[in-house]
């Protein structure tokens, strides 16, 4: 990223039990975008992810019960918008998402071609054949929702304007959160692109309850039904 490109930068990290992780992805972080705020949301951990990250110089938000990844993510974005980021990047704090990308992540949105853009990992190699299917689903009907083509809707590695990341304000609290920004953008008029990040999976356990959170997300796409019937207009 060209300049001090990164000074308007800031990160976003959702964090739950993540103590083993969150110290590593923090660090990571700080070098790939050495002046960006980094916002942890320790969202109700029990497990010291809180005092890992105040370790690495991250800026630490605590929730003090556990209140969902989209309650995390609301408060990492409202944080970093009151801070007068120009650009807001968020990833997982389990490592699956390389720091080393936000500059490439972040260029576009920097840049005003797009106000979000998607980290799009291949439907292939390290990621689980269960989770493909339900990727190429979800990208398929937001393709088909928004009239652009969306490479991954689930992946959680992204890049917000801070156009897009004022008007839209999801009220999920859980994995649906993500959905639903991201539908809002493609129906809101935002531009919203992609950029190809790694596929990372090390078989850590996830927080992601497979039917409940599924069945969350299956919850937005019914909302644009229509959309999904006759295409975008």
């Amino acid at each position: 990223m060209p300049g001090r490109a990164d000074a308007v930068v800031a990160v976003a990290i959702p964090a739950y039990q993540a103590a083993a992780t969150i110290a590593d992805v923090v660090s990571r972080t700080h070098r790939a975008v050495t002046a960006a705020t980094v916002y942890v949301v320790d969202d109700g951990s029990e497990d010291g992810t809180a005092q890992r990250a105040r370790g690495t110089g991250a800026t630490v938000l605590v929730h003090p019960g556990n209140r969902g990844k989209g309650a995390a993510l609301a408060t990492g974005i409202e944080a970093a918008l009151a801070g007068g980021a120009h650009a807001i990047v968020t990833l997982d704090a389990d490592g699956q998402h390389p720091p080393e990308d936000i500059p490439r992540l972040a260029a576009p949105v920097l840049r005003g071609e797009a106000d979000l853009v998607l980290g799009a990992r291949a439907r292939a190699g390290a990621m689980p054949w269960g989770r493909r299917c339900t990727n190429w689903l979800s990208a398929t009907l937001a393709s088909r929702i928004g009239g652009v083509a969306v490479h991954d809707a689930q992946t959680g590695f992204r890049a917000l304007s801070r156009r897009v990341a004022e008007a839209i304000r999801p009220a999920e609290r859980g994995y649906d959160f993500e959905t639903a920004f991201l539908l809002a953008a493609l129906t809101g008029g935002f531009a919203v692109g992609s950029v190809p990040v790694p596929t990372l999976y090390d078989g850590r356990p996830s927080h992601f309850r497979h039917w409940a959170d599924s069945w969350r997300q299956a919850r937005v796409f019914s909302r644009y039904g229509w959309h999904i019937m006759l295409g975008a207009r």
